[in-house]
């Protein structure tokens, strides 16, 4: 089979105008870049007000492994399969940061038949979202380290005078504003700013991926530009010395924030190797932010398709949890049904064996079931009817998908089917298609897992013990610390987005399975008031990834055509 490049670059394109028109999309709501990809106009949305809203699908999988589970193969397969039978769909999916694409992940197009193409614009770029988001936060790093370099400098009188603004008297060592960048780099996990004369205050610093910038949260979070204005002024950069917030409204530098994101609210439009639409907006992470794209996206597609199909990062313990308890809540907008991928690779490496314990290959994945097991009772408690997609490998004997398929139903999922989409594209995912289709008719009652006027400590306590099967928390004393500062100053009512490993359903990346009756340890609670949660930083989950002994971009070249090689 050719590589997933060399699908892309061969597949008969059809230009984006052709797939907007039919779709729905006026002319006049595209701004084209090139032929293949386009910006959709938000004063779509006001046209599109009062169509009915399709139904909404959201693509979640039990716990990675290295061997890849195709969710996003599964999402864009289930998006063709259900062209094929006949309804208009769409697929919503975020924009892929380029520190996985060229580190260990490699791209997040699909791959095989079943790609968002060209998969080398998706994985690359893109319209420039991911860099205006870079600019838009790295402006307000600058500006903070400005302004506590003047008011150092004059004092605040002398600054206020010269400046006419207020004296903020920022503490250098309460900064919370980290600087990003869209690639991994464990070098500036840490770093010490303003050295040299004449700089400012010497003070700690340090960056995080792109992906993990509060105003990527917003950018999926927000429902129109003067909503993402609001939710960017009321960003906390820091503390003054009197332990007062400091946000961006009060810095005076949200309009300008806004101003460099004004053209990353719009999603771009893409499409499917059968042609079929994509939306591809935002990107936050769903291991240390919410990992779902944008609420925008989901709207616009809403309006337009009878289904749209969506997805949340790693497992249901990470972007489908996540999903359900905060993007769900902000965007009024249940799931109607959820697919559930695995593959029969996955539950093997999720199989819990002592050391040295030799298991034939059907024993392993008995062994492993309980993982999926997990993931099923886990998506099924929000009221929505699961469907599990089993991603077929060529490796995969008979007997064993025959055995996974009837032990998914006998624990009461509302279907199971074996997806073939990677190797047959539509036709390998109609089975899928027919059922999810049900699935999205049988109706649920959608439920969150807790409620937001519950205490922070209760949320923590709800997501560890029912979310994860925990048997409680252990705040650290920085995250005691900052708990009692967010109830003094009133955020107790915000959802929690937990930071922590997603190759584990607890915070140990090397249990795997179910576990059950560990402690879920909190190092350190994070606000993010603009986007409207709080993170709960679990572990040593790191918000800046780093650069593997062998990265990906040793594959990646130009050959003699100007064609790129070796993207994965």
């Amino acid at each position: 089979m050719l590589s997933d490049i060399e699908i892309s670059r061969q597949a008969q394109l059809q230009p984006i105008e052709t797939i907007a028109q039919e779709f729905g999309i006026i002319p006049a709501e595209l701004t084209l870049f090139g032929s293949t990809k386009a910006k959709i106009n938000l004063s779509i949305k006001q046209r599109l007000k009062d169509n009915r809203d399709g139904k909404l699908v959201i693509v979640t999988a039990v716990t990675p492994t290295p061997f890849g589970e195709g969710k996003t193969v599964t999402t864009i397969g289930l998006t063709q399969g259900l062209q094929a039978i006949g309804k208009q769909a769409c697929a919503c999916i975020r924009q892929p940061s380029m520190g996985p694409v060229f580190g260990i992940k490699g791209g997040a197009a699909g791959g095989g038949l079943a790609q968002v193409v060209p998969m080398e614009a998706l994985n690359l770029h893109l319209t420039g979202d991911i860099h205006a988001v870079t600019s838009a936060h790295n402006l307000a790093a600058a500006a903070l380290d400005a302004r506590l370099y003047h008011e150092t400098r004059l004092g605040a009188e002398e600054f206020t005078q010269a400046s006419q603004l207020p004296a903020l008297d920022i503490d250098p060592n309460k900064i919370m504003w980290r600087r990003v960048v869209d690639q991994n780099e464990r070098s500036l996990r840490q770093i010490t700013l303003a050295q040299g004369a004449s700089n400012g205050p010497i003070h700690d610093g340090g960056f995080d991926i792109t992906a993990a910038s509060e105003l990527m949260a917003i950018l999926a979070l927000s429902r129109d530009l003067q909503d993402m204005r609001a939710r960017i002024g009321q960003i906390v950069l820091a503390l003054s010395k009197s332990g007062e917030f400091i946000t961006a409204e009060q810095l005076g530098v949200a309009g300008a924030m806004t101003v460099i994101m004004s053209e990353a609210i719009e999603p771009t439009l893409m499409q499917t190797l059968t042609g079929a639409p994509c939306l591809i907006h935002a990107g936050p992470f769903a291991n240390i932010a919410h990992g779902n794209s944008s609420i925008i996206a989901d709207d616009i597609a809403l309006k337009l398709a009878d289904i749209v199909v969506t997805e949340g990062g790693f497992g249901s313990d990470m972007g489908f949890e996540k999903f359900c308890n905060i993007k769900a809540r902000q965007s009024g907008k249940a799931p109607d049904a959820a697919v559930i991928v695995v593959t029969v690779k996955a539950l093997k490496a999720n199989a819990e064996l002592a050391d040295g314990e030799a298991r034939d290959e059907m024993s392993k994945l008995q062994a492993g079931f309980v993982n999926l097991a997990w993931h099923m009772r886990n998506v099924a408690q929000y009221g929505v009817p699961v469907v599990v997609a089993i991603n077929r490998f060529e490796s995969d004997s008979f007997e064993e998908l025959a055995w996974l398929k009837a032990e998914v139903l006998e624990l009461g999922a509302f279907g199971c089917e074996v997806s073939e989409a990677f190797t047959q594209g539509s036709q390998g995912a109609t089975q899928l298609a027919q059922t999810v289709v049900h699935a999205t008719e049988a109706g649920g009652e959608f439920k969150y897992l807790y409620e937001l006027e519950a205490s922070i400590e209760a949320k923590l306590m709800t997501i560890a013990e029912i979310g994860y099967g925990a048997s409680g928390v252990n705040l650290s004393p920085l995250a005691c610390a900052q708990l009692q500062t967010l109830k003094q100053k009133g955020f107790e009512h915000l959802p929690l987005c937990v930071a922590k490993t997603p190759l584990s359903i607890s915070h140990d990346p090397k249990v795997k399975g179910a576990p059950s009756g560990f402690e879920l340890p909190i190092t350190e609670l994070k606000l993010n008031a603009g986007a409207g949660f709080i993170t709960a930083l679990v572990g040593k989950v790191m918000t800046m990834p780093g650069l593997g002994v062998r990265p990906g971009y040793l594959n990646v070249d130009i050959n003699e055509h100007g064609e790129i090689v070796g993207l994965a």
